[in-house]
């Protein structure tokens, strides 16, 4: 092996310590008996079976799934009509509205926040896990938009325009041609929008109101007190399923390209 190839190698893996080694480090102190998390006293469940018996938690759990199953249900409808819209108009109007539909994500996500604060406020909408929601599929709607496209830019149009010419109705040539083709990419879309509206944290700060806490904000609010051993085992389940539902999210992306 060269030297050059050696170097990097050696690079590769002093970013994947330097990325993955604190993780793996809350993983296991995760397991710790003692409470003291610097200090390790043995091996124990006891801080996963007390993630149970906490209701505040509990209810956070559930509001951070209801905001996002709802969020990424409405999110894909409008970012697959926006990806499939984009690709039918002009290159000009294109552009346009592509700038328009990435603005979410290119702005910082605390100006987002308070941009949407403001709003609700504007409009005299109370802060709620509506708005929550509303927030969500805002931030999610250009992610499964650009995931979406690059699906429909790799297509074969010809596909769609043999099955207009042998009678099918533009309805009939998406939902039986383009939709099926497109189907690994909505569902990697999907993971994605629904990964990150669960971990989302500035833009459900500035639009959560009483009773709308979610666990990202719940794990703040348990974190200025202290890490205890039991922020680490919520941490380490969180991690653990946001990489999986992302794994799974760029595999599915991958098929049939």
């Amino acid at each position: 092996m060269s030297r050059g190839r050696i170097w990097l190698l050696s690079a590769s893996l002093v970013n994947l310590l330097f990325l993955y080694l604190p993780i793996a480090v809350l993983i296991l102190f995760s397991f710790n008996a003692s409470r003291l998390s610097a200090t390790w006293q043995g091996f124990t469940f006891r801080w996963y079976l007390a993630l149970v018996e906490d209701q505040a938690l509990l209810a956070a759990v559930h509001n951070s799934l209801l905001v996002a199953a709802v969020s990424t249900s409405l999110a894909t409808i409008l970012g697959v009509s926006a990806a499939v819209g984009m690709e039918r108009l002009s290159s000009r109007r294109r552009r346009i509205v592509e700038g328009a539909l990435l603005l979410p994500l290119v702005i910082p996500e605390v100006m987002l926040g308070v941009a949407l604060l403001l709003f609700f406020v504007m409009v005299e909408l109370p802060l709620s896990l509506v708005t929550v929601t509303i927030g969500h599929v805002v931030w999610n709607v250009p992610i499964v938009a650009i995931i979406t496209r690059a699906r429909l830019q790799k297509l074969d149009p010809r596909l769609e325009e043999a099955a207009l010419d042998l009678g099918a109705t533009p309805w009939q040539a998406f939902r039986r041609v383009t939709l099926p083709l497109l189907t690994p990419a909505i569902i990697g879309a999907v993971l994605m929008a629904f990964t990150l509206s669960l971990d989302d944290f500035i833009v459900t700060f500035f639009t959560a109101g009483p009773g709308s806490t979610t666990l990202p904000l719940q794990v703040y609010s348990m974190v200025k007190s202290g890490v205890s051993p039991e922020i680490n085992a919520l941490s380490a389940i969180l991690v653990l399923i946001s990489m999986a539902l992302i794994g799974l999210s760029l595999v599915l992306q991958r098929q049939r390209n």
